[in-house]
C-alpha cells in the first residue's frame, strides 16, 4: 500500500540530482581535454599560425617553405623558425593567379597538395566539443533548479504517515495495565464508529484527546490501537515534523495535514511528542522567542478550531512533558480531554508480561507474578525489553526455554546494567565493595520501614556500578511517610558507615549515595514539610516563565536559606550517626556477610535473612503498618517522593591511590 509519505518520498527521489552526475561531468571534461591534445598533433591543426599572402610569397622566393597544401580559400605550410618547425597559414587573395608560384615550389622540390573544397572538419570538432559540454551542463542545471523548485513547494506538504483503514493490525487486544484509559479511548471508538448515536442527543465528541504520562507507558501504542479498533485511517506525525528552517513551513504543514484528514474522515490524527510543538509561547518581554514555532502553533490552534466534530476527526496527541503545553492548547473545544497513562500496578504489569510474553516458551516454574513483583515502577517498555533480555540470555545459554534465573537475570540488566566481570578489582577495592553494599543491604534488613532486600552483588554493573543492592517493596507505593523517608536515607547512608566502622575511613564509591540523601533531605525539607524548626512549608516554587523554561525560583530570604541547609545537614548527619551505631551493633554480622559476599559474588535476601537468624538477629518486619484505620487511597502523584524501585549501589569509581 502506497501512502502519502512514500509518494512523498518517490517524488523527491526522482527530482533529486544523481549521484553520479558529478562524475559523469568529470568525464566529459577530461575526454574533450584529450580529444583537444590529440587535435594539437595533427599536421593541420588548428593552432597554425595565421600570417598574411605576402609573408609566404616572401618565405617561398627565399626557398624556406615546405609541406605545402592549398585549398580553395587557404594555403597552409610548414617553414623552420630558429630551428623550430612551425605550421603558418595565408588566405588567397581572391582574383589573382598563384599557380606560376606554386609551380615554381614544385621544380624545388617542395611537396605541394591540394585539399578538397568543403570545410576543415576538426576546426567545428574543436568548437563542437565545448558547445556541447556547455549545453549539457545548462540542461543539468535547468532540470535541477525544477526538481528544487519542486522541493521547495513539498515542503508545505505534511510528512504524516497514513495508515489506511484495516493495515493497523494494532487493537485493544494488544494493550494491557492501562485499563482506565482503554476505557476513555472506547468512547472515541465508538463514536466513530457510530456518530449518531452522539449527534441525536446533542451530544459532542472531544475534538482532542492529550495522552499525558511518563516515557514507555504505551502512548503511541494506544493511539494505533485506537485506530486500529475503530477501524479507521490513521495519521500519525512527529510535532518536530512541523517545524523547518524556512519560515511558514510548519503552517503550511498544519494546513495541509488537517485538509487530507477531512478528505479521509472518520479518522485520526495522532501528533507524538505535542511539546516539541505546542510548547508555551513566549510572552511580550520575552527575550527567547521563536517564531516559526509559534506560527506553527497559531495554524494548529486554527485548524482545531475550524474542525466540525460531526465529520469524524478525532485528533490525539502524546506528551510527557503537560506542564510545558500552551495553555490554549487545553482549553476546552481543542485538546479538551487529557487521560494519564501512568506507570502500571502490580496487576498491570502482570498483565503487560503476559502480553509480551505469548510467543515465548517457559519453563514450567516461570511465575510472571513474581516478575511482576519484582519491578515497581517498570513502564510498559521496560517490561518488555525484560522478557526480550530474559529470552536472548537463555538461548546465550544453550537452553530452548526461558527459566526464572533467566527473567530475574534479565531485571537485574534492565535495573543496573549489563554485568561487567572483564573489569578486574584488586582484592582491597573488592573488599572495600563487599562491605560498602552488605553495609546498605544489613540495614535493609534491621530498619523496620526499608524496603525488602532482593539481591546484593558484588560485580560491576552497567557504566560506573561497583556493586549493587536491589531492593524491591512488597506493594506499589504512592505515599511515603517521615518514618520511611527517614530509613531510606539512612540506608543510603549504610555503604559509606560500613566502610567507616570496618576500615575507619571511607572511600570515593559513597558520592552518588551522599547525593541521593541529601536531595532527598531538601526534599523533606522544602517540599514536604517534614521538620519542626522550618515547619509546613513549601519553600521551592519549580514554575514555567514565558519562553516555557524551567526556572528554579526562591521564594524566601538568604537567612531561610541557611536554615534549611543546617535543617538538610542534621537530618543527614543523624541519619548517618543511626547507620553507624546499628553497624557497629551489629558488626560481627557485617564482616561475616561481607564474607560470604565474597565470596559467592552474588546473594539474595532470603539467604541473608536466613544467616541472620542463625546468628540470632532479630529482624524487624519490614513495612509494618503504623496505621489501625483503613489506608486512605490516594492517586500516584505525578512527581513521587523516589523512585520505588531503588539501586543502591555504587555510582563512582573506588579510588584508592
Amino acid at each position: 500500500m502506497a501512502t502519502s509519505e512514500n509518494d512523498r518520498q518517490d517524488q523527491e527521489e526522482k527530482i533529486s540530482p544523481q549521484p553520479g552526475v558529478g562524475l559523469v561531468f568529470i568525464i566529459i571534461g577530461v575526454a574533450a581535454v584529450l580529444v583537444v591534445l590529440f587535435l594539437m598533433d595533427l599536421p593541420d591543426g588548428p593552432w597554425t599560425q595565421q600570417i598574411t599572402y605576402s609573408q609566404f610569397v616572401e618565405a617561398a622566393e627565399a626557398e624556406q617553405v615546405r609541406d605545402v597544401v592549398v585549398s580553395e580559400n587557404h594555403i597552409t605550410w610548414t617553414q623552420v623558425v630558429d630551428e623550430q618547425e612551425m605550421r603558418y597559414r595565408a588566405n588567397r587573395i581572391p582574383g589573382v593567379d598563384d599557380s606560376a608560384l606554386l609551380t615554381e615550389l614544385r621544380d624545388q622540390g617542395v611537396s605541394v597538395a591540394g585539399e578538397p573544397p568543403g570545410t576543415n572538419w576538426y576546426f567545428w570538432l574543436i568548437w563542437l566539443i565545448p558547445i556541447l559540454l556547455i549545453a549539457f551542463i545548462f540542461w543539468r542545471f535547468i532540470r535541477g533548479a525544477a526538481g528544487i523548485g519542486r522541493q521547495y513547494q513539498s515542503f508545505g506538504e505534511s510528512r504524516a504517515r497514513l495508515w489506511e483503514e484495516g493495515t493497523t493490525k494494532v487493537n485493544f487486544d494488544n494493550v494491557a495495565g492501562v485499563d482506565e484509559a482503554v476505557t476513555e479511548l472506547r468512547e472515541v471508538v465508538d463514536f466513530l464508529q457510530n456518530p449518531d448515536k452522539y449527534t441525536q442527543i446533542g451530544a459532542h465528541i472531544p475534538k482532542g484527546v492529550i495522552l499525558v504520562g511518563p516515557p514507555g507507558t504505551g502512548k503511541t501504542l494506544l493511539a494505533r490501537a485506537t485506530a486500529g479498533e475503530a477501524r479507521v485511517p490513521f495519521f500519525t506525525i512527529s510535532g518536530a515534523d512541523f517545524v523547518e528552517m524556512f519560515v511558514g513551513v510548519g503552517a503550511a504543514r498544519a494546513r495541509d495535514l488537517f485538509r487530507k484528514a477531512r478528505e479521509k474522515a472518520p479518522c485520526i490524527v495522532f501528533i507524538d511528542e505535542l511539546d516539541a510543538l505546542g510548547r508555551r509561547r513566549a510572552g511580550a518581554r520575552s527575550p527567547v522567542t521563536n517564531e516559526e514555532r509559534e506560527q506553527t502553533l497559531n495554524q494548529l490552534l486554527v485548524e482545531i478550531d475550524g474542525f466540525d466534530s460531526s465529520i469524524g476527526v478525532i485528533i490525539m496527541a502524546a506528551t510527557n512533558r503537560p506542564d510545558l503545553l500552551d495553555p490554549a492548547l487545553q482549553r476546552p473545544g481543542r485538546f479538551d480531554r487529557q487521560i494519564m497513562v501512568d506507570k502500571p500496578d502490580l496487576n498491570g504489569r502482570e498483565a503487560i508480561l503476559r502480553v509480551h510474553a505469548k510467543n515465548v516458551k517457559f519453563e514450567d516454574d516461570v511465575d510472571l507474578r513474581v516478575v511482576a513483583g519484582r519491578t515497581p515502577g517498570f513502564a510498559g517498555a521496560e517490561l518488555a525489553n525484560v522478557i526480550n533480555e530474559s529470552a536472548l540470555l537463555a538461548v546465550r545459554r544453550g537452553r530452548s526455554r526461558v527459566s526464572m534465573e533467566d527473567l530475574d537475570e534479565a531485571v537485574n540488566r534492565v535495573m543496573a546494567g549489563l554485568e561487567r566481570k572483564s573489569r578486574l578489582l584488586i582484592p582491597k577495592e573488592r573488599k572495600i565493595i563487599a562491605h560498602h553494599e552488605m553495609g546498605h543491604a544489613l540495614l535493609g534488613m534491621l530498619l523496620p520501614h526499608a524496603d525488602p532486600v532482593h539481591k546484593v552483588s558484588i560485580i560491576p554493573r552497567g557504566k560506573a556500578a561497583l556493586g549493587t543492592t536491589i531492593q524491591a517493596p512488597l506493594e506499589d507505593r504512592y505515599l511515603l511517610t517521615q518514618s520511611e523517608l527517614h530509613d531510606r536515607i539512612v540506608v543510603l547512608l549504610g555503604g559509606r558507615a560500613a566502610e567507616d566502622v570496618i576500615f575507619g575511613e571511607v572511600s570515593t564509591g559513597s558520592a552518588d549515595d551522599l547525593h541521593r540523601a541529601t536531595a532527598l533531605a531538601r526534599r523533606m525539607v522544602t517540599q514536604f514539610g517534614m521538620t519542626h524548626d522550618i515547619g509546613p512549608v513549601a519553600l521551592e516554587d519549580i514554575s514555567n516563565d514565558s519562553g516555557g523554561f524551567i526556572l528554579e525560583q526562591r521564594a524566601y530570604s538568604e537567612d531561610t536559606s541557611q536554615h534549611i541547609d543546617r535543617e538538610v545537614k542534621r537530618l543527614v548527619d543523624e541519619a548517618y550517626e543511626e547507620a553507624r551505631s546499628l553497624l557497629a551493633t551489629h558488626r560481627d554480622a557485617l564482616v561475616s556477610l561481607a564474607s560470604l559476599l565474597l565470596e559467592k559474588e552474588v546473594i539474595d535476601g532470603e539467604e541473608i535473612a536466613a544467616k541472620l537468624d542463625a546468628m540470632g538477629i532479630e529482624r524487624l518486619p519490614a513495612n509494618e503498618d503504623v496505621y489501625e484505620e483503613e489506608e486512605p487511597q490516594a492517586a500516584p502523584p505525578s512527581e513521587p517522593p523516589e523512585e520505588t524501585r531503588n539501586v543502591a549501589g555504587d555510582r563512582a569509581e573506588v579510588d584508592l591511590e
